[in-house]
């Protein structure tokens, strides 16, 4: 992805309202004026985005949000993760074992500038260190989960906005970051076990640790 210059303060997307409120009870993000919801689900987050980046300009973007685990062991209830990369399940052709994706196919999502054609992965900001899957509809059982886990090996959690936010910004050669906190085991539908609390508390505490030290970089402005 490119780094676009800083032009504008950094924008916070948060996906729903319910997490944005969870965010903000505690404290929120001081000092950060550009807080914004995209929308729940990979289309309503890319196109939000996108109007987002043309009104803000920002220099840096952060999507902070929850997500499934699909590797526990990597990823437990309660923690928050900053993601290498993200990843698109459900683009292509097929369903279950006969799911063939873009890569597969030979058709890119986008073959235009900026960089090389865009299939099912996208490179976030290098301070993250684990594979995130973006998914139009979120595992409904363990079966489901275990599934996608084997199709996708690296990701240690799924989302619904993650890849639609990182195409806006790759088009607009902004850099992302994505900090997901891990409220419940994906395939398990049944709320009363998830850790939504706990999750968003850890993604904000991750969110400002990366804006503190965004700030302190070289070049690095916090408006």
């Amino acid at each position: 992805m490119q780094r676009g210059l800083p032009s504008g303060p950094d924008l916070i997307l948060v996906p729903t309202s319910l997490e944005l409120r969870q965010l903000e009870e505690p404290g929120g993000f001081p000092g950060t004026p550009a807080v914004r919801l995209c929308g729940f689900g990979p289309v309503a987050a890319a196109a939000r985005t996108s109007q987002c980046l043309a009104e803000l300009r920002p220099g840096r973007v952060l999507l902070v949000g929850i997500a499934g685990a699909l590797d526990p062991e990597r990823a437990p209830l309660g923690s928050a993760h900053r993601f290498a990369r993200v990843r698109l399940d459900g683009v292509g052709v097929g369903e279950g074992p006969l799911f063939q994706p873009p890569s597969r196919l030979g058709f890119p999502q986008w073959e235009g500038q900026p960089g090389a054609p865009v299939l099912d992965t996208l490179e976030l900001a290098p301070s993250g260190a684990v594979e995130l899957l973006t998914v139009c509809a979120a595992a409904a059982s363990p079966v489901e989960a275990r599934a996608r886990r084997e199709r996708y090996p690296g990701a240690v959690a799924e989302d619904m906005e993650g890849f639609g936010v990182a195409l806006a910004c790759h088009l607009a050669g902004v850099q992302l970051t994505v900090v997901r906190g891990i409220s419940n085991l994906a395939g398990q539908r049944e709320k009363r076990s998830w850790s939504v609390r706990a999750a968003l508390e850890a993604a904000r505490l991750a969110a400002l640790e990366w804006l503190a030290h965004e700030a302190r970089a070289p070049g690095g402005h916090h408006a």
